[in-house]
């Protein structure tokens, strides 16, 4: 009897422990996850606050700079449909397209390839859109064709630029920057009705690194400082 009361508690020991533990490690993982949510909410406010400042002059005409409701490491840029008004069927950027483009893009490219915030940002996107008007596979090749085209006069206004930081930005923007096209699957809504204008627009979506992403960096970093040292050592 005395040795099966010790088995019996010994078990219970171990199943305490083994809760106890299971417990602490939960504990862990939701510390470590806040603090990823945290740091990453921080570098998403950073690149929020540095853009609305830089763009602070475009918010008179509608620019607006908000984070992307079904993923937290993407800001979208938003640019009115009457800064970017695409004719229906066509791709060619308007008049007034090309001045706004040639005054937004050198605020816009400055500020996203700056020391403070080049490191943080994974990706730029233009992604181009179209109305329900036409085939769906028309619309995908409309709205592909929209979004090389904002970029395509994006690249040249930083070409023709007199600035010195010119072609370093260029650089940037183009190792960042990439097109994309979703037809006429996110039409702008009123009222629960088609805005066909609207629809027909392009959105610059910026890319926050994550958490890995940026560990990443550091780690290749101290790597390539390291390597020197090493490469000396190893020659003695």
């Amino acid at each position: 009897m005395a040795a099966e009361h010790e088995g019996s508690g010994l078990a219970s020991s171990l199943t305490d422990l083994m809760t106890s533990l299971a417990v602490i490690f939960i504990l862990l993982l939701v510390a470590m996850l806040n603090n990823q949510r945290q740091q990453t909410a921080e570098a998403r406010n950073l690149v929020v606050s540095r853009l609305e400042s830089a763009l602070e002059r475009f918010k008179r005409q509608g620019v607006e700079v908000k984070s992307d409701p079904t993923d937290p490491l993407v800001l979208l840029v938003i640019v009115p449909e009457d800064l970017l008004k695409f004719e229906q069927g066509k791709s060619e950027i308007p008049a007034t397209g090309f001045y706004f483009l040639q005054t937004f893009v050198p605020k816009f490219v400055s500020t996203a390839c700056s020391t403070e915030l080049r490191e943080g940002i994974s990706s730029i996107v233009v992604e181009g859109h179209a109305s329900s008007e036409g085939s769906d596979n028309d619309n995908l090749s409309l709205s592909q064709r929209r979004s090389m085209a904002v970029i395509q006069q994006s690249l040249t206004v930083l070409d023709r630029s007199s600035r010195p930081d010119a072609p370093a930005e260029h650089k940037c923007f183009l190792y960042l920057i990439s097109a994309t096209g979703r037809g006429s699957a996110e039409p702008v809504l009123v009222n629960g009705q088609e805005d066909r204008p609207h629809s027909r627009r392009v959105v610059f979506k910026i890319r926050i690194k994550s958490l890995e992403e940026r560990k990443e960096i550091v780690t290749q970093a101290d790597l390539t400082t390291s390597q020197p040292a090493a490469r000396q050592y190893d020659s003695r």
